[in-house]
């Protein structure tokens, strides 16, 4: 008897999302256990703890603040907390979620202009300077930028945004959005002169979706004091004055309980061991596809600047005449892996290999082979030896 084609696939899913991510099991297992009253002695212990692992992340020392939400949640905060009505802000392109700062700036209230950028390639930081050279008067008030782009697969050295605007000799604050790089790659808030910087549960940290993370420095705490944008729940100063939580509402505890873990899991393998194990699957992961395409008619790496490329995803341009839709639908509900899909103008051109959070080599080869299966089942050229060039590189 043949087995039927779309029966359910069997055993684990693999999850090669670029966020959420895989949760492991010590996350899962720590947050398996009865509620607890979040003023109890022993939360708060918990709640210490977590803020000082999370400052840790990000290497600062100045304030942190945690909401119960997305990390859109903590790009409202930053928003709603530092600007006024009419603020120009200065928007640093660099893909699908650069235009969501620019949304999210325009929707609530503030004039957003959008220094624009090649998503295959990224900004030249040179013309940082020249706009804010230009800014005589100083009217721009912020400068938004996304570290590690999920929808391309790119990242945006921040030391350099940075370096520019010093030279610039320009005061706006530098705002940071480490979603799909806190805890993957490498990232230094006060070293690097980041105002502030937002974060996210679901992606290095390895939780469920539902925490976001705010890294504020005093200049940002300083310029907050005089925002004139309508804030309740996101209000960092009313925040600041619910002590000991340093929460508005009922503090999610499981949340924290999960967060705790991950910390411990994270400085157990020391971040400089996690940042070097995410860039060795990162480059395996592009040796792969660089074979895919070798022959000029499969697939290609969408990002074309090499010195930029994500430790934590890989976004892959699809060949002529070939959707990637059909591709991830037979990865998903034939053979239970799934990918992420394009963003925004690149829906359909392309697919995404998250490499980040909780994975290792057989996890990554599991993706990679279990990839070919599907391009081959629904007729998408690419050339033989990606999954051994991967072998190659991860054996070095």
């Amino acid at each position: 008897m043949t087995a039927q084609v779309n029966a359910k696939p069997r055993g684990r899913q693999f999850f090669n999302n670029p966020g959420p991510t895989n949760i492991p099991d010590r996350i899962l297992r720590a947050m398996d256990r009865p509620v607890m009253d979040f003023l109890a002695p022993e939360f708060l212990e918990i709640h210490r703890a977590c803020h000082a692992g999370v400052k840790r992340v990000l290497k600062t020392d100045q304030e942190l603040f945690i909401h119960a939400s997305t990390g859109h949640g903590a790009w409202e905060a930053a928003v709603a907390n530092l600007f006024s009505p009419g603020d120009l802000v200065l928007v640093i392109e660099t893909g699908y979620f650069s235009l969501g700062w620019q949304e999210m700036g325009e929707s609530l209230g503030l004039k957003v202009e959008t220094l624009k950028a090649d998503w295959r390639t990224g900004i030249d930081v040179a013309k940082i300077t020249e706009r804010l050279v230009k800014d005589k008067a100083h009217e721009i008030k912020g400068v938004f930028a996304v570290h590690n782009e999920t929808a391309t697969g790119l990242f945006l050295p921040l030391q350099d945004v940075r370096r520019a605007m010093d030279e610039a000799k320009h005061p706006a604050l530098l705002l940071s959005d480490t979603i799909s790089s806190l805890g993957s790659m490498e990232y230094k808030m006060d070293a690097w002169g980041i105002d502030v910087t937002v974060g996210g549960s679901q992606k290095g940290l390895m939780m469920p979706t539902g925490l976001a993370l705010t890294g504020v420095s005093k200049k940002a705490m300083e310029a907050s004091r005089k925002s004139k944008l309508p804030k309740y729940y996101f209000n960092w100063e009313l925040m600041k004055a619910r002590m000991p939580q340093k929460f508005i509402g009922t503090v999610p505890v499981h949340m924290f309980f999960g967060l705790q873990e991950s910390i411990k899991i994270l400085e157990e393998e020391t971040l400089d061991a996690v940042f070097a194990r995410h860039a060795r699957l990162a480059e395996a992961t592009r040796e792969c596809v660089r074979a895919w395409g070798a022959d000029g008619k499969g697939p290609t790496l969408f990002g074309q600047n090499k010195e930029r490329l994500s430790n934590s995803v890989t976004t892959i341009q699809m060949p002529e005449g070939h959707t990637s839709d059909a591709m991830r639908k037979a990865a998903l509900e034939r053979f239970n892996l799934s990918l992420g899909g394009g963003l925004g103008p690149l829906m359909g051109k392309v697919f995404r290999i998250g490499h980040l959070g909780d994975l290792n080599e057989p996890m990554l080869l599991g993706c990679l082979a279990t990839t070919e299966l599907a391009m081959k089942t629904v007729g998408v050229p690419f050339a033989p030896g990606g999954v051994d060039a991967a072998i190659k590189s991860l054996a070095n």
